[in-house]
């Protein structure tokens, strides 16, 4: 990893490797949003960045294949097999005519898009948007997403009023930023060293 993982995680470098990563077979027997191409893409990128993974049970999805007004952002427990969903922003770059739907990626600085690919939580921190956790883009697809500062934060434009009044949410800066309501479920569960993976089915 291109920079000190002690100092991004924010936690001790301890059990690195020892979290089994759990088959498509875990999670079958409960039902999920989450398109079987999709978490087959995720599982992959698991096993893929085993070795900068702290903890391998549970992972987010942001399914930027689905339209902004539907619950798109899937943490998964690999444990027990079950998904907790809801929504989440996609960047302004990626819909610039704001249609509720992602048209593209990109990993450019100031394109104010999301990027695909996989990222490790890092740590939680307080800033202009509240209770946040940073990330780190494992993926030449997001390996700037740090220096770009795409994290998880709330907004207010992520909320089921704003699909009532407008049939889709809010942009982001490319962040994924969920609903006031749902960001201290999603920093509580998303500690550092998890895994987010963003992609189309």
């Amino acid at each position: 990893m291109p920079l000190n993982r002690r100092s991004f995680l924010g936690t001790a470098l301890v059990g690195i490797g020892a979290s089994l990563i759990p088959s498509a077979g875990a999670i079958a027997k409960h039902p999920s949003l989450v398109p079987p191409r999709l978490m087959e893409k995720a599982l992959a990128a698991m096993t893929k960045h085993r070795a900068d993974i702290l903890h391998a049970d549970i992972i987010a999805i942001a399914d930027f294949g689905a339209a902004s007004s539907k619950e798109r952002f899937h943490l998964v427990n690999l444990v027990s097999g079950q998904t907790t969903s809801m929504l989440v922003a996609h960047g302004k770059g990626s819909d610039p005519s704001h249609t509720g739907w992602l048209h593209s990626f990109s990993n450019a600085p100031g394109s104010n898009a999301s990027s695909q690919g996989s990222f490790l939580t890092g740590q939680h921190y307080v800033g202009k948007h509240g209770q946040s956790r940073r990330l780190l883009g494992l993926d030449p697809e997001n390996n700037l997403a740090l220096d770009r500062a795409i994290v998880i934060h709330a907004a207010s434009y992520v909320s089921d009023d704003m699909i009532k009044s407008y049939s889709k949410i809010g942009r982001s800066q490319g962040c994924f930023a969920v609903s006031e309501d749902n960001i201290r479920r999603v920093l509580d569960q998303l500690g550092p060293g998890r895994l987010v993976f963003a992609d189309k089915a």
